[in-house]
């Protein structure tokens, strides 16, 4: 009787610590955007390099990314509902089109998945969702500092490219550079051109030099991302023009003209930390009941130009920025 006791007890015991193995498996998804473009490529490194903690623990992580930015707010409720459909346990989310994503986030979050926010959206956002969290940049804030950065430079009247319009993270963009560059007298004003354009660097570029030409008291760009600001800097050039350009986010284009000064600055919100960090503390979450007192994880803005650009490259090199 003694053995029989024992014998079910053990059974048990595997039972219980089979079970417990069971629920510490995080199936995460995440929604990120085209695989042609840099800078979604950086938040696929942050996912690669949190992947084997998640795996580690017998959970799985899968990126779905937007095939193309024509149809973008529909494209992306898609996505919210592919990773509903898959039953994942956890989900991390850029929230670009709140009237648009918002509804589907509480089916997810309704359904019993887990949700961070990250890139898009706010701590604000996330509490008023449901969401663990927000991890990324504040966008407006990181405007705030583009166009206060202008200002000191002397700029008086900007123009801010988008690229995006109608996305809720990129309004705020440029509605920050606005205000950042009033607090000195100056203005911005959007450049509002077409989604489709997002990617196409001719259209952009012609647009751009288009209204360099047409409004010659212009003394500033700022584009929504790193790809237009490769567009940018052409236009400028065909305008022969010598106004400063600024951008948020960065390639390798990016720092060669800043180290060239041939741009002024651009705007880091480090987004291989926003994946990392986001898989991670999901993951954790998930798995063992972790979480952290910091609301929202804030990895932004940070102010790149002459002053840091070596110690920019040298990260670069290393694979961190």
């Amino acid at each position: 009787m003694t053995k029989l006791n024992t014998f079910a007890k053990a059974l048990v015991t595997t039972a219980l610590v089979a079970s417990a193995s069971a629920a510490m498996a995080a199936d995460i998804a995440v929604i990120g955007g085209k695989n042609d473009d840099f800078f979604w490529n950086k938040i696929a490194k942050g996912i690669d390099d949190a992947t084997p903690m998640v795996t580690a623990n017998g959970g799985t992580v899968n990126y779905l990314r937007l095939q193309t930015y024509d149809n973008f707010a529909p494209d992306v409720v898609s996505l919210i509902q592919t990773a509903i459909s898959m039953k994942v346990d956890g989900l991390v989310i850029p929230d670009w089109v709140p009237e648009s994503e918002d509804p589907v986030i509480k089916q997810a979050i309704d359904a019993g998945i887990k949700v961070i926010l990250m890139n898009a959206g706010s701590g604000d956002k996330a509490k008023e969702l449901g969401a663990i969290n927000y991890v990324g940049t504040d966008e407006y804030t990181a405007g705030v500092a583009g166009g206060e950065y202008f200002a000191k430079n002397g700029q008086k009247n900007i123009i801010c490219v988008n690229t995006l319009p109608g996305t809720a993270n990129i309004e705020a963009r440029c509605q920050g550079i606005a205000d950042g560059i009033a607090k000195s007298g100056g203005k911005s004003t959007q450049l509002p051109l077409p989604s489709s354009s997002f990617g196409d660097p001719t259209a952009v570029a012609e647009a751009i030099k288009a209204t360099l030409i047409q409004d010659p008291t212009i003394d500033g760009v700022a584009t929504i991302g790193a790809g237009d600001a490769d567009a940018a800097a052409i236009a400028i050039q065909q305008a022969s023009s010598k106004v400063p350009l600024g951008c948020f986010d960065f390639n390798d284009a990016t720092l060669a003209r800043i180290k060239s000064g041939e741009q002024l600055f651009a705007i880091d919100q480090q987004p291989y930390l926003q994946s990392l960090l986001a898989v991670q503390l999901l993951a954790a979450n998930i798995d063992f009941g972790t979480d952290l007192p910091t609301f929202p994880i804030l990895t932004g803005p940070g102010i790149i130009d002459t002053s840091n650009i070596e110690a920019t490259l040298a990260g670069v090199g290393k694979g961190a920025r």
